[in-house]
C-alpha cells in the first residue's frame, strides 16, 4: 500500500516539474535587448530605475516601466545617463 502512495507522489512530482519548466522563456526574466526597437516591442516607453527622471528640453517621458533589474541589463542604452534606457513618448 505504501508503494502505491509513493509511486503516486513521484508521478505527481514529475508532472508538476514538467508544468513549471514549460513556462515561456521571455516570462519576466530580465535580459539585454539587441537595441531600442527590440525593447519597445516589450516596453513601449523604455525602462528605468525607480525615481528616475527623463532629461529633456521637451516634454519628459514619465510612463516608462520602472524595472531596475531590466534597466541594469540595458543600461548601455541609456545614452543621456538619466536612469531610463530607450525612453520614448
Amino acid at each position: 500500500m505504501h508503494f502505491v502512495k509513493r509511486a503516486a507522489l513521484a508521478s505527481a512530482a514529475v508532472i508538476l516539474t514538467a508544468t513549471v519548466t514549460a513556462a515561456p522563456a521571455n516570462a519576466a526574466t530580465p535580459h539585454k535587448f539587441a537595441n531600442c526597437d527590440a525593447m519597445h516591442k516589450v516596453f513601449p516607453h523604455g525602462v528605468g530605475k525607480i525615481g528616475a527622471h527623463d532629461k529633456t528640453s521637451g516634454t519628459p517621458v514619465t510612463n516608462f516601466a520602472r524595472k531596475p533589474l531590466w534597466y541594469k541589463k540595458n543600461a548601455g542604452s541609456d545614452r543621456d545617463k538619466d536612469g531610463i534606457a530607450c525612453e520614448a513618448a
